[in-house]
């Protein structure tokens, strides 16, 4: 009981946390609203690490939303506003990182991960299908015992008739 009714203050506290993150910016255009609303979903927050700037509630979060509010306004290009974030916080600050030589593991290793898995797969199977088939293959001796056998068993039947 107890249990419970901390549970739903926890949660009552963290929704109300939320909300202290809406901030009430004015724009000139709808146009830049819509911008404001993408970058600052693209742009991760450098102190809570997984969380977007449009959804942190710590002031840096709320200092970056302004700075990108103030770059809408002057007319930057997205291009240029997260050029400015990059410089000044590095491709951490980006969820979806820029291709360069840093960041290059982060794109090209589960690609490689997946082909080398492909790889292994395809090998195991043709080598077990090899192994198969050898073992399928009779050796001479056993074909003519097979033979043998074969005649031995039509013989019976054909006597039994």
């Amino acid at each position: 009981m107890i249990a419970q009714r901390l549970l739903i203050c926890l949660t009552a506290l963290w929704m109300s946390s939320a909300v202290w993150a809406i901030d009430d910016y004015q724009f000139s255009s709808d146009e830049g609203r819509e911008r404001y609303q993408t970058l600052t979903y693209e742009l991760r927050c450098p102190l809570c690490q997984n969380q977007n700037i449009s959804d942190s509630t710590a002031p840096i979060a709320k200092d970056l939303r302004r700075e990108v509010h103030r770059m809408i306004e002057e007319g930057k290009s997205d291009d240029d506003i997260v050029d400015f974030m990059v410089a000044r916080y590095g491709d951490f600050v980006l969820y979806r990182p820029r291709l360069n030589a840093q960041t290059a593991a982060l794109w090209l290793g589960p690609v490689t991960v997946v082909t080398l898995g492909l790889s292994i797969l395809l090998y195991v199977a043709r080598r077990r299908r090899r192994s198969l088939g050898e073992s399928a293959e009779l050796s001479d001796e056993e074909q003519a015992r097979l033979r043998a056998l074969l005649q031995q068993t039509s013989s019976e039947e054909s006597e039994q008739k």
